[in-house]
Order: structure tokens, then C-alpha cells, then sequence
């Protein structure tokens, strides 16, 4: 298969990449937890690892779903292009450093509205990290509002297929992030999101909490006052546990407090909206 089948099917290239995860998920098992070179927090246990699996089962089924609709969406705005885009070398890696920009501010409002965390709770409720944890996705997302933040690329002019194999690549290489079996890498840590800067964000130490929102490049947290470097010890998890290998109550636990919020008695209606928008109490 070459590259230009995957450009035109790009929701092959996770599924191509699949082989990959799960031999480093073997290796960190095999080579690195047998070993006892990884605290109890990064262990595989086995009701986890499933419910991840089912999570990234679910997500990949709500995405091929939706995919449809929304990339007719992007072709009919991409009718309403700026510029005209012929992808080369430039400006593939324009549309890569454009998309991981685009990516950053996804993330921060997964963290700062509630109807977005509804969806990206599911990744961080987990209170291990290890490989497995970057399965562990919500089918939320396309409710939550995630492919509006990549309107701007096909605005711009980038043709709707590289915007989203630039986006599946961007999280494709997230997977690397996951882990506690890699320390600093040094001068990397400068430019790149890298696993020790992933591990504070799932951090919830309180100088943890909501940082490091990196896909690819660190660089837009150090821009825009969201960099936090790996110096506490980093408990995982999020400051209200959902305590369930449940990948159904992983998904819905927010979502079914957030809507039981919203329907108490004697509200008005700017408090019922920022119960849905405002950035989570938790």
C-alpha cells in the first residue's frame, strides 16, 4: 500500500499503525513491568486493558460513523476556500504545524467547557499510564464538537482528505506519549511533547491539572502559559473518579451528571448553559 492509497483513505493509517502499538505494548509488559522497572501505577491489569480496548472499539465505530457526514461538511466548505494549496513538502509541513496549533486549542477547550470534557473525561479518568491508556477514547468526541476545530484548515485551503490524515497522524503519534518507561529525552523536551511532559497532563496533582495540552509540538503550551514541567511525582487519574472497567458508565458517567445538573428545579436559563459550557467544577 503507498502513501497516496492512505492519503485517500485515511482512516486506514491508524489500523496500519495498529501492529506497531501493540508490540510497544508488549514490550513495555513483557521487558519493562516483568522486570520491575515501572511503578504499580503503569501496571496492565486486565480489566483496564479491556475496558481501553472496548473504549478505542467504540470510538473508531462512532468516528466511521460520523466521518461521513462530516467530511461532506469539509467538502462543501472547501468550496468556500482562500487560497489554493497544492501539497508539497512546505506545505504539508505547514499543514501538519497548523493542524498541531488547531490541536492545542481542541485540547484546552476539552478541558476548560464542560460539554467537551464530557467527552475527553473518558481518556483521563484512568489512574494508571501506560501504552494502553492512548486507546482509551470516548465516542463522544464528534457530539462534543472535535472536527470543528479543523474548519479552519479547509477554509484556509487544504483539501479535506490531507486535513484529516494530517489530524489521524497528529494522534497516531500521541500513542508514543503514553508511557512511564521513558524518562526525559533531553534536548527534545525543548520542542516536542514527549512522556514526560503527557505525564503531567494526566496529572492530578493540583499544579498538574490542566497543562501540558501538546499533540506534537510543546511549543504552543510554552506560547500560551499552559507549560508545567514533570518534578512532583504524578498521580493519575481526575479529582472525581468514576471507580468502573465499565467502557459504557467510562463514557457516560459526565455526560449523565452534567444532564442531572442541568434539569434541577429552579434554575434560570443562563445557569442551566453555563452548567453545559462553563469549564468543570471537577
Amino acid at each position: 500500500m503507498d502513501l497516496l492509497t492512505i492519503i485517500d483513505h485515511p482512516e486506514w493509517l491508524l489500523m496500519l499503525l495498529a501492529p506497531l502499538f501493540i508490540g510497544l505494548m508488549l514490550a513495555e509488559y513483557f521487558i519493562a513491568q516483568k522486570r520491575g522497572q515501572l511503578p504499580e501505577n503503569a501496571a496492565y491489569k486486565l480489566p483496564e486493558v479491556v475496558c481501553n480496548f472496548s473504549l478505542a472499539a467504540m470510538h473508531q465505530l462512532a468516528d466511521l460513523i460520523t466521518g461521513l457526514l462530516i467530511v461532506k461538511l469539509y467538502l462543501w466548505l472547501f468550496g468556500w476556500r482562500l487560497l489554493e494549496i497544492e501539497i508539497g513538502l512546505v506545505s504539508f509541513i505547514s499543514l501538519l504545524i497548523l493542524q498541531d496549533f488547531c490541536y492545542y486549542w481542541f485540547h484546552r477547550a476539552s478541558h476548560r467547557v464542560r460539554w467537551m470534557w464530557a467527552a475527553h473525561v473518558a481518556h483521563h479518568s484512568s489512574e494508571s499510564m501506560n501504552f494502553s491508556t492512548a486507546f482509551r477514547q470516548s465516542l463522544m468526541y464528534p457530539i462534543a464538537g472535535m472536527w470543528l476545530f479543523w474548519v479552519p484548515l479547509v477554509i484556509i485551503g487544504f483539501e479535506p482528505k490531507w486535513v484529516i490524515f494530517a489530524v489521524l497522524l497528529n494522534l497516531g503519534l500521541q500513542f508514543f506519549v503514553h508511557t512511564q518507561w521513558v524518562g526525559s529525552l533531553g534536548v527534545f523536551e525543548q520542542i516536542f511533547n514527549t512522556p514526560s511532559h503527557h505525564r503531567v497532563h494526566h496529572g492530578r496533582n493540583p499544579q498538574y491539572i490542566d497543562k501540558n495540552y501538546a499533540g506534537v509540538l510543546i511549543i504552543w503550551d510554552k506560547l500560551f502559559g499552559t507549560f508545567e514541567p514533570e518534578v512532583e511525582t504524578v498521580r493519575y487519574g481526575v479529582t472525581k473518579p468514576v471507580n468502573s472497567f465499565n467502557p459504557l458508565t467510562v463514557t457516560f458517567a459526565e455526560w449523565r451528571d452534567m444532564f442531572h445538573e442541568v434539569k434541577s428545579p429552579n434554575l434560570t436559563f443562563t445557569q442551566r448553559v453555563k452548567i453545559l459550557f462553563a469549564p468543570p467544577r471537577d
